[in-house]
């Protein structure tokens, strides 16, 4: 090992995203349906968050809250779904878990749980008539309880694919990954639900991973070269897109800081999906404080690229094939 790579191994350690005070996740799945939920609860006091959107095609909840004019100075949960904008239902759900536990802004004859959501197409994967519903999303809560978060085919990731340049014919299995490291006191990690028009890469080596499928649906074609290829205009690219993330911290930001903090996140997704940001994309990711520890708000930023975009290979390495598309293990 290098020297600057022995200070690096020092200074900063890969942490479970479980690790985090404040926070608990949950997920539950309809595997038959091929959609899900992943809910995260932020504790009873609620915690600040921000939110970037840059995909063209989001379907969310709630994500005027994260705006830094808004009134509200926490939020109590994120739940990240797929269904499409029919899956929106699905936080009702944990708003009945929270307010049942009492907790939510308190408006005197009850607490309002502030509950953001946003969800992916996945509705063509399976069974398009069942979608994440209210009581899916309270049974996400009921397991955010004893923690049965788990990477790949499961919660949000369920019915996710990658690598949809030339329709789903050509495309890939895909799901739900995570990914989070520890500097001395500070704490940085990731959760993403990988459902990308475009195709994935490892960002260290730049050597693609999942994504677009030639013929023989063994070898890989390049899915922004396809993209590029077809000037024509495309009236509906909506067959199954948007990539949903969120980077938690255990540093004190505001809102508007953590705003900032999403947005250079979203370098995470530009090093891992190509093409990204499209107008077929909903590509959203939330950035959430859950701690006092003092910390540069560009040192986080960063962090929060790098975690995102290791996040983002491990849903596509811990994906297995279901519903008739391949997985990286396949192949």
């Amino acid at each position: 090992m290098t020297s600057e790579g022995a200070l690096q191994e020092a200074i900063m350690r890969e942490i479970s995203i479980t690790d985090f005070e404040n926070l608990k996740i949950g997920q539950a799945e309809n595997v038959q349906a091929g959609t899900g939920c992943t809910v995260l609860l932020l504790g009873k006091e609620g915690a600040a968050a921000g939110l970037d959107v840059r995909g063209g095609g989001p379907a969310s909840r709630e994500s005027e809250l994260l705006k830094p004019m808004a009134a509200a100075n926490v939020i109590h949960a994120i739940l990240l779904s797929g269904g499409s904008a029919f899956g929106l239902d699905a936080a009702g759900g944990v708003m009945r878990y929270l307010e049942e536990r009492n907790i939510g802004f308190d408006v005197g004859v009850t607490k309002v749980p502030l509950v953001c959501q946003s969800c992916l197409f996945d509705l063509t994967v399976a069974d398009s008539r069942i979608r994440p519903d209210e009581a899916m999303a309270y049974e996400a809560c009921q397991n955010a309880e004893s923690g049965n978060y788990r990477d790949g085919n499961f919660g949000a990731g369920t019915g996710a694919t990658v690598g949809k340049t030339l329709g789903m014919d050509h495309c890939m299995k895909s799901g739900i990954g995570s990914y989070a490291v520890q500097a001395g006191p500070l704490k940085v990690g990731a959760v993403v639900a990988v459902n990308a028009l475009g195709d994935v890469y490892d960002w260290k080596t730049g050597q693609k991973a999942a994504g677009l499928l030639a013929d023989d649906r063994k070898t890989f074609l390049d899915g922004e070269e396809a993209l590029l290829h077809k000037i024509e205009v495309v009236e509906n690219k909506f067959v199954g897109n948007t990539t949903l993330g969120v980077v938690v911290t255990n540093a004190r930001f505001d809102k508007a800081r953590l705003c900032k903090i999403a947005g250079m996140a979203q370098d995470g997704y530009a090093r891992a999906i190509r093409p990204v940001h499209t107008t077929a994309d909903g590509d959203s990711i939330y950035a959430v404080s859950l701690g006092d520890v003092p910390a540069d708000q560009d040192v986080v930023g960063a962090l929060g690229a790098r975690v995102m975009a290791e996040a983002i290979l491990r849903a596509v390495r811990a994906a297995q094939s279901a519903y008739g598309f391949p997985a990286v293990s396949d192949l």
